[in-house]
């Protein structure tokens, strides 16, 4: 029987007071929509990231930093432009239409460049009448 209580460092991560030397690449991991909103038409999207903290911080001096920071890009159904997000949060969009949609969910660096991606996509059903 393995008895092994896995440690801080095995759930959180290292230290963010120490840096670390060859940190492995960051990864996005996104979830599909909760489907119980979705059914009333609201899309809550859970994401997390490993090897990469989500801040509000920005700009070439923020690179440096051991663990890496950055933030996410959301971009819904093709849009021209797209909104930043570093709460780490869940997602929420309200307001789309009733039909399919994608969600593009970019982890990007301080100074905005795409690191890898995401695509999510789903249904808005028909409102109950």
């Amino acid at each position: 029987m393995n008895t092994h209580i896995p440690s801080a460092r095995d759930i959180i991560g290292p230290s963010p007071l120490i840096a670390i030397e060859n940190e492995a690449p960051p990864k996005l991991i996104v979830d599909p929509p909760l489907p119980e909103p979705l059914a009333q038409g609201r899309v809550f999207i859970q994401y997390r990231t490993e090897n990469l903290r989500v801040l509000p911080v920005f700009g070439k001096g923020a690179l440096e930093v051991s663990p890496r920071i950055g933030h996410i890009h959301v971009t819904v159904d093709d849009a021209p432009w797209h909104f930043v997000d570093t709460s780490g949060e869940t997602l929420i969009l309200v307001g789309l239409k009733p039909g399919p949609h994608k969600v593009l969910i970019e982890l990007a660096d301080p100074t905005h460049k795409v690191i890898t991606s995401e695509t999510v996509t789903f249904t808005v059903p028909e409102p109950e009448r």
